[in-house]
């Protein structure tokens, strides 16, 4: 099959995969604008909505399959991420930076080499779990009705593991042709939504211990046969099978990968690894639901996350394209990046914690204890914002020792704080451990871009941005405090058109007229010029 090239206008009328738009300029032509950063932005927010969606189906799981069940799962996906990071070796993230200044064999070649060293290694490791799988159940806290059927759970869930990793390679090489549309459907549709369907489909055939599992991994299997049609729609197929890997191609992509590993693990254990070590800390029944607990309040905090991953992904390979060309072109990609993330992120992050206890009555009663976790860890994710996508920029522009740096001090810091709290406060401690460690390893970022190139998150109307988000906010608290009296639920759907109100104001005062006009068509519908 013969790629065709993104934006010719030459693309199939009915594609089964991902048809969202993706950023009309080949790799390595053009000069890289704030329009194509707030399209692939918004392309990318959406393929993230996923994250909105299991804040949806989480629930649904938690009634189902119970809290205990649940936690179990948590903890079982987490490992499976966890070890997706170590064995990809980074690949996702070097592909952003090879495929856009390799011409189309070394760009096949990089895929290659990329789904070979990542791939293999995950289905061996899976095979090792299945064989392996009693003596892994026996590690893992659960409820007794559980863990009958824990091995059988572990041995057939390690099968997520290659699954997983070759849908993250593969949506990487197609996110490196700046195309961030086709992963629309791949993350809300197929892997959010057909998740819930597979679920609630094996619990109701009577699977109700590892219904859940099986309907995670049925859907993961789903996505990993779309993800490879995806592939052959921005690459030749056929070269992605047989195209020499040169050395230069191995030497690049695994320098860059291992470059930015430490910094990658980082972030995958600060949201993976804390729901693991309760589950190991707390034995039965208390270390399922305290995974549990803070794998909702972790899922419910990814939701201002999606704004900052939107322009992470999207930063990545932009940020790649314009350092080759000339990196004076970064700086007002990073600002423009860092506005638009704390117009939206921040005044978003302020409604949740207000309705925080609203949410959670979504879920089954026990979900009640996770509010102060859920206050918490959307406050860091708040910080986080507050200075943009600093890491991926620095990622991106050949600061190779800089990630490693940053993920020691957040790792550092996140240890120290857990072996502090953790003992005398449980979740919460652990929930301020995460937060710290996060925040500290993200603003590191953001200090070294203005050391090492100048580089400011901070400009005046971004301070401006910020204290009108901050008003905003305030406005939110005193029209809950006067809505008290009406009940919970009614005072959260009122309070809604308060938070697109102040989110309105923000981008309105916020951003210049030149950002706003950079938003296209969304910024004329809701007048924002």
């Amino acid at each position: 099959m013969t790629a065709i090239p993104p934006g010719t206008g030459a693309e199939p009328v009915e594609e089964e995969v991902a048809r969202g738009p993706a950023v009309p300029v080949p790799p390595g032509q053009g000069d890289v604008t704030r329009g194509d950063v707030a399209r692939g932005a918004a392309l990318a927010a959406l393929s993230r909505l996923g994250a909105v969606i299991e804040v949806v189906s989480q629930p649904a799981f938690t009634w189902l399959f119970g809290l205990p069940t649940y936690g179990v799962y948590v903890v079982l996906w987490a490992i499976v991420n966890i070890a997706e990071n170590f064995i990809d070796l980074s690949m996702t993230t070097a592909l952003q930076r090879v495929v856009p200044v390799e011409d189309e064999a070394g760009a096949h070649a990089a895929v290659r080499f990329a789904l070979i060293v990542s791939v293999g290694p995950a289905a061996a490791i899976a095979l090792a779990a299945t064989i392996f799988a009693p003596q892994i159940a026996a590690m893992i806290s659960a409820a007794p009705a559980d863990r009958v059927d824990l091995p059988l759970a572990v041995a057939l869930f390690a099968w997520a593991l290659p699954l997983w990793t070759f849908v993250e390679v593969a949506t990487s090489a197609v996110r490196a042709r700046r195309a961030f549309g086709p992963e629309i459907r791949l993350r809300i549709f197929w892997e959010q939504v057909a998740r819930l369907i597979f679920a609630c489909g094996f619990f109701l055939i009577g699977f109700h211990r590892i219904g859940l599992l099986l309907g995670h991994l049925a859907s993961l299997a789903m996505t990993a046969a779309l993800a490879g049609r995806l592939i052959g729609r921005y690459y030749d197929a056929r070269l992605v099978l047989t195209a020499p890997i040169s050395a230069s191609v191995r030497r690049d992509l695994l320098t860059s990968g291992l470059s930015v590993l430490p910094s990658s693990i980082a972030r995958r254990l600060y949201i993976d690894l804390p729901p693991v070590i309760l589950n190991i800390m707390l034995p039965g029944v208390r270390g399922a639901d305290a995974a549990g607990l803070f794998g909702i309040a972790r899922k419910i905090s990814t939701i201002p996350l999606i704004v900052r991953q939107a322009f992470q992904y999207v930063l990545a390979p932009l940020a790649s394209a314009a350092a080759a060309r000339d990196r004076a072109t970064i700086a007002p990609l990073y600002r423009f990046a860092t506005r638009v993330s704390i117009a939206l992120v921040v005044p978003l992050a302020g409604f949740i914690i207000l309705i925080g206890a609203d949410i959670l009555t979504a879920f089954a009663p026990a979900a009640a204890a996770a509010l102060p976790l859920v206050v918490i860890l959307v406050l860091g994710r708040a910080a986080e914002a507050v200075v943009g996508p600093a890491s991926p920029v620095v990622e991106m522009t050949g600061h190779k020792a800089l990630p490693l740096v940053n993920s020691l001090l957040g790792m550092a810091a996140w240890l120290m704080l857990a072996v502090m709290l953790v003992p005398g406060f449980g979740g919460v401690g652990m929930a301020v451990a995460v937060s710290v460690g996060t925040v500290l390893s993200t603003w590191a970022a953001a200090v070294e871009l203005r050391w090492s190139d100048q580089l400011s998150a901070f400009d005046r109307q971004s301070w401006t941005g910020l204290a009108v988000a901050l008003a905003g906010i305030a406005a939110m608290a005193l029209a809950g405090f006067m809505l008290e009296p009406l009940g919970m639920r009614l005072r959260a759907l009122l309070l809604v058109p308060v938070f697109l109100a102040a989110t309105w104001a923000t981008l309105r005062l916020g951003l210049s007229r030149d950002d706003r006009l950079a938003l296209g068509g969304v910024a004329r519908r809701i007048r924002l010029v």
